[in-house]
């Protein structure tokens, strides 16, 4: 079910949520809404699912008007960063509620409930209740209730927010695996750049109630449309008034081709990568470089080295405040 939003207007009061919104996500996809708190990501996934009102403009859910229809008639799945479990059901009853609520036969519910609960690996844990679960489990009984009904759009809202470090990489890899069984056209909110490329196909990139760039992981990378998408997107620094990526940056032991002197000022390893801080005309910059390369150049506080950027390699001009 593709997904089409058209010149969406969200207000609270004097604060613009949605400034001109307008957003197509494919069918099957698996899209990532990105950017800062307060940028309008969840307020956009909202007004898909039905759950805000758009003050103009139109939601489309495949080709059907949807932007006044009210949310249970939209299709739509929606997971919230806090479960929002029924704690006095079973895993079993979670995820059979919907179903339930829709009179389905005992025999479907049955059916469809197992073969989630399988897919989501909590087949185990059936009769146990949300408070007997991790946060993890949680998590995936609340996707499982929101796939029972067989919902033409997943939309999950900072779906592993809540969670600790370690968990929310384990389950960036089962939703993306998930998703490759279901193919239920899925919108995430996130605010954790490497979450959205580990995950999404496709990633729109918000800020201040706009959109500021919309494309794959790799496009968004290689080729940011401004200094904010690249500045969100991975790491930057400053070389002659200009963004660059850390890891774009070569550095020389002598003078080269258009490099500038520069002055270490800590290095710091990072496993198999080198943080080295660098002071250039005094401005603070830095470059990443591998292990061997900070041991070849003998790299440490007080040295001068030359750098420049990598030929080739994508640098913006840094935007004044």
């Amino acid at each position: 079910m593709s997904i089409q939003v058209r010149n969406v207007r969200k207000t609270f009061g004097d604060f613009v949520a949605l400034d001109d919104v307008s957003v197509e996500i494919p069918s099957g996809s698996l899209t990532a809404l990105l950017g800062p708190s307060g940028g309008g990501k969840s307020t956009l996934l909202r007004v898909v699912a039905g759950l805000e009102q758009p003050d103009s403009g139109l939601v489309e859910i495949e080709g059907r008007e949807a932007t006044r229809l009210p949310a249970q008639e939209r299709g739509v799945g929606f997971v919230f960063q806090h479960y929002a479990a029924f704690k006095h059901l079973s895993v079993y009853r979670n995820v059979a509620f919907g179903l339930e609520i829709r009179k389905r036969p005992k025999a479907e519910i049955k059916k469809r409930v197992t073969e989630l609960l399988e897919l989501v690996h909590l087949e185990n844990f059936a009769d146990r209740y949300p408070s007997q679960l991790s946060g993890g489990q949680r998590q995936r009984m609340a996707l499982a209730r929101a796939l029972a009904v067989e919902p033409a759009v997943l939309l999950l809202d900072e779906p592993f927010g809540a969670l600790d470090a370690q968990v929310r990489k384990e389950l960036r890899v089962w939703l993306r695996n998930l998703h490759d069984q279901v193919h239920v056209t899925t919108v995430f909110v996130t605010h954790d750049q490497e979450e959205a490329m580990e995950v999404a196909d496709s990633i729109v990139v918000m800020a201040n109630g706009r959109v500021e760039q919309i494309g794959s992981p790799d496009d968004l990378y290689d080729q940011p449309a401004n200094d904010f998408v690249m500045s969100f997107l991975g790491p930057v620094t400053q070389l002659a008034g200009r963004l660059v990526r850390p890891h774009d940056l070569e550095l020389f032991t002598t003078p080269d081709v258009d490099t500038v002197p520069a002055e270490v000022q800590r290095v710091t390893r990072l496993g198999f990568e080198v943080k080295v801080d660098l002071r250039i005309d005094g401005r603070d910059a830095w470059a990443q470089v591998t292990r061997g390369t900070a041991e070849q150049f003998g790299l440490e506080a007080g040295r001068t080295v030359h750098v420049r950027r990598a030929p080739d390699r994508i640098a913006l001009p840094v935007r004044s405040a």
